[in-house]
């Protein structure tokens, strides 16, 4: 029996373990929507699916409780799906391999999944847990929330009947969530000409690893590394003043992830391999120190590789390194109203090779103001242009506009104070929340945020508090039972 099971609230954990045994990378929640469609129905809950995939069971109130106002609770199944280069692991077959360390829980060199998984977990226990207190209750799963929305898009007018809404993705226990940014994908493809390898060359591959990575929302500012970017830097300083023929290069993952490892093959002259390991080393010396606190296990290797027939031409190649040096990647703006907020920002997510003679080059942007984000979109798009890329933006996604007058706000707060005897943080969050998708289907609807603490979302580093799981529980059943009267 896993020893996470043994925790409190054990009915929470019990859940979450089961759901980490269940793969669910975002758009391939096939199983997960089945064990949702097997639970309820195994537990004798109304439930129903929709076109997308996403799942909503419904509960009658606990007797007495018949006159409070339905509440909707809301997860989103599906998680990222991130591993140490290092780790084998099939997120389409295997479970997670989770574990205790001192007050957090952990996944063995992958990504957790407590991003949304244990706010599908406390759902799961307040349908089933008969000591759980309740007005009507909903519970809506939605479905790939991590790349593209995709479920809250879809989501049909009617398909769920509550006005209140809790939304259960929040990652700061002691904080509750009153709105979040919009945003929108920018892409680019690159094309590039090739010429046969120089003769006498030796390969090597480049590497930049050791990085923390994490959320493009929640940890945008908080000055970590983008391997992506170092790995630019690094090439550049060395097509300063070394012939190196580029024939290979990727890093990063998903949109709203912080690249964490970035990888590039080359060629050189033999005998131009001492300068080249000089100048490496050098460069190592000064990124190691820029990052002395925020990436103290930044790592820059050069290894000898497999040799290529051909390499890229020296003018794209040029263009290319330059392309990744110019790229904005970061917080932008910040709140002018909230301080500390992060109004504006761009994430440089992924270079990855494609068909043919191609490269795929994937960012993010976020702001909590449309014009900024159609301004920051516009920018990230001007560097790609002048760089001869083709360019597409996604459709985007709405923020959620803060509304300090809430009634759930209200009960909230109250039922946090009346737990913990201190009062909770209410802010806005930069990162993306599915709420602007249902308030634009959904406009009466009431609705916060909030969650346990979780660190190192989207990464490897991702860990829960155990602690804080406890409280999240807690303050959900507190809110709960005292849900405005219908």
């Amino acid at each position: 029996m896993s020893e996470i099971k043994q925790l409190k609230p054990q009915s929470v954990w019990e859940n979450f373990y089961e759901i980490t045994r269940v793969p669910r990378p975002s758009k391939r929640e096939e199983k997960i929507i089945q064990y949702l469609l097997d639970f309820g129905k195994k537990h004798g809950i109304e439930t129903k699916r929709d076109a997308a995939g996403n799942v909503l069971m419904r509960k009658p109130a606990t007797p007495g409780m018949e006159n409070r106002k339905p509440i909707v609770l809301q997860s989103h199944v599906d998680m990222v799906c991130e591993k140490n280069a290092d780790v084998k692991h099939d997120f389409l077959t295997d479970p997670i391999r989770t574990y205790i360390d001192g007050d957090w829980v952990r996944a063995q060199g992958t990504t957790l999944g407590a991003d949304d998984g244990i706010g599908v977990a406390a759902q799961l226990a307040v349908l089933t847990d008969p000591h759980v207190k309740h007005g009507p209750v909903e519970c809506l799963f939605t479905v790939d929330e991590e790349t593209g929305l995709t479920g809250a898009f879809a989501l049909e007018a009617g398909f769920f009947e509550g006005e209140i809404l809790l939304n259960l993705d929040s990652e700061d226990e002691g904080e509750i969530f009153i709105g979040c940014a919009g945003g929108e994908d920018t892409t680019a493809t690159f094309s590039y000409t090739t010429v046969g390898c120089p003769a006498d060359c030796r390969a090597f591959r480049l590497s930049v690893t050791g990085l923390r990575g994490g959320h493009s929302g929640d940890d945008i500012q908080k000055g970590l590394g983008n391997s992506i970017k170092l790995l630019a830097r690094t090439l550049h300083y060395l097509a300063e003043k070394l012939p190196i023929h580029l024939f290979g290069i990727e890093g990063g993952n998903l949109r709203n992830a912080i690249a964490r490892e970035a990888f590039a093959n080359f060629a050189i002259a033999k005998g131009r391999v001492e300068e080249l390991t000089a100048r490496v080393g050098e460069m190592r010396d000064w990124l190691k120190n820029e990052f002395r606190t925020t990436e103290p296990d930044l790592k820059i290797e050069l290894l000898p590789t497999d040799a290529s027939s051909v390499v890229m031409e020296k003018e794209p190649q040029e263009r290319l390194i330059n392309l990744l040096l110019a790229l904005p990647h970061g917080a932008v703006e910040f709140s002018r109203e909230i301080p500390g907020l992060v109004e504006t920002s761009t994430n440089l997510a992924s270079i990855k090779k494609i068909e043919g003679n191609r490269l795929f080059i994937a960012t993010s942007q976020r702001s909590s103001v449309d014009s900024a984000k159609d301004y920051i979109c516009a920018s990230v798009a001007a560097c790609f242009r002048l760089a001869g890329c083709t360019v597409e933006h996604s459709d985007g996604y709405p923020g959620w506009a803060p509304n300090p007058e809430s009634p759930i706000l209200d009960v909230s707060v109250e039922a946090y104070r009346r737990l913990f005897c201190t009062r909770p943080v209410v802010r806005a969050i930069h990162a993306g929340l599915e709420c602007g998708l249902f308030l634009e289907k959904y406009p009466r609807l009431d609705m916060v945020s909030f969650g346990p603490t979780i660190r190192g979302a989207h990464s490897p580093e991702e860990r829960i508090s155990i602690e804080t799981v406890q409280k999240f529980w807690e303050l959900l059943l507190a809110v709960l039972e005292n849900a405005p009267m219908a």
